[in-house]
Order: structure tokens, then sequence, then C-alpha cells
């Protein structure tokens, strides 16, 4: 098991949506808890928020790799050593694979991917030394069934997989824990913030995302995973946990299912 209260967790893309809903749910629970992300004064909202004197904000942008180095020093004078790191911040993608440039795939990677890589490498040292530490990264489930108008988005969340998979084995024996997230529709704006081909924003909300999960219940089982040590967990409605079983073992069925998806 996990223990939330005491320890020291920093939470990525805590400025809204899931991340925004953990941060209050893990301040309740009793966390030392850092949440960062790019907006400052957003962190300053959700900080006024938490029901806890034990919050403070980091700020960090994930694309930025040279600055997450000074930033994971930071993290280890506010409240003493990072005890459980979780990796939520990310952006996501609305667009054909024709039509994106190679810039956004670029982009999708090195914030969902690297930022997040980066950091837990960074922490892992001092965890092994330790004999205690707990990753925790929130993917997606297109990082095991990917969709149309995904491409760059899902390439990133199974990257994510095939990373945090090997650390997991690598460092048991050290006490090194691993859950991997994998959320489906969640009502949160990160479709209406994805970007499109060009870079841009979509600027608007899919049909599934508004008719999503909704973030509190969302941040609410991921809590519950990570007390419980899971090594991975699927959260979201039964559409989409259903697309996981049937690619792992009805691949040729997933394949044909996805074709035929033209609305995103």
């Amino acid at each position: 098991m996990t223990k939330i209260k005491d320890s020291v967790v920093w939470l990525t893309g805590a400025s809204s949506g899931i991340g925004e809903h953990l941060a209050y749910q893990l301040a309740e629970k009793g966390a030392r808890l850092i949440i960062s992300a790019r907006r400052k004064e957003e962190l300053e909202r959700v900080k006024a928020n938490c029901k806890s004197e034990t919050v403070e904000i980091l700020t960090l942008d994930l694309e930025d790799s040279f600055s997450l180095k000074q930033r994971a020093k930071e993290s280890g004078t506010i409240f003493g050593d990072v005890d459980i790191l979780i990796n939520n911040g990310g952006i996501s993608q609305r667009d054909t694979i024709l039509n994106t440039s190679l810039e956004v795939d670029r982009k999708l990677m090195e914030v969902n991917y690297f930022g997040a890589v980066t950091l837990s490498k960074l922490l892992l040292p001092d965890m092994v030394k330790r004999k205690n530490g707990h990753h925790v990264i929130v993917t997606s489930t297109v990082g095991i069934v990917n969709t149309p108008y995904r491409s760059g988005y899902g390439a990133s969340k199974h990257a994510l997989h095939g990373f945090y998979d090997a650390l997991r084995a690598e460092h048991h024996d050290d006490n090194v824990r691993v859950t991997i997230v994998l959320p489906g529709y969640i009502k949160t704006n990160i479709s209406y913030n994805a970007l499109i081909g060009d870079g841009s924003q979509q600027n608007k909300m899919d049909p599934g995302q508004a008719k999503g999960m909704s973030p509190e219940k969302c941040a609410r089982l991921i809590i519950k995973a990570i007390e419980a040590n899971k090594q991975e967990v699927y959260v979201g409605g039964l559409k989409e946990k259903m697309g996981i079983y049937l690619k792992r073992f009805w691949p040729k069925a997933a394949a044909k299912a996805i074709r035929k998806l033209r609305v995103t």
C-alpha cells in the first residue's frame, strides 16, 4: 500500500481538469503537496481552494527540458524528498496524419513523453537510494488502442507505457513502484485545448468528452489505485474499457471498428 497522508507528492498538470481535482483530494488526504503547471495564477487559485496548509506551487513548462533539472532540485527543498511523482501534465491532438506538421508531432512527444520521463529520471536516483518511491503516469486509453485524429498524441502515450513498464521491472527490488493510469473520456478541456495540424488549438469540446466521467470521480479512482499500488488502471466508461480488451484479445475486430470511427 502507498500512504498519501504526510507523503511528499509532486503533481504536474495541476491547474485544471483531472490534475486540479487530484490536487483537492490529495490535499484533503493530508499529502504534503507540490502543484505544478505553466500558469501561476491558476495554480494560485487551486492552492487557495485546497483544504490544507501544506500545498506549495512550483511552476514549470514540460516542453522546456533545460529548466526541468532546476525544478527537480527545487522540489526537494520544499517539503523534503519527493515520495510520489504524479506525471499528469500533457496536451492532446485532433487532426489527420497528412494534415499534422512534424513540429506538432515533436511538441506532443516533448510535452507528453520527454517531460514526464525527464522528471522521473531526475527523481529516480534518490528514490533508489532511499528504497522508496512511486511514479504515477497518467496516459490514456489511446496508449493501448489509438484512434483516428490522435496519431501523435497516441504515439506519445504508447511511448510512456514502454518506458514505465521498464522502470517498474528494473526497480522492483528497490521498492520503486509504478502506476499507469489510462483515462477514457473525462469531462475536461483536453479536447478544447488539443492541437490541430498547424499547432493551433481546436477550440471545441468533443462530443465524447462532453459526455465523459467527471474529473472529480476520475481523481478519486486514480488516488484509490495509487493507494492500492495498482500497476495499471482503466478509468472511464464501459465503451473505452471494452475497446482495450477488444484490442488485446480480438485485434482484427478492433482494427475494423477503429477504421469506422469518423467522429472525434
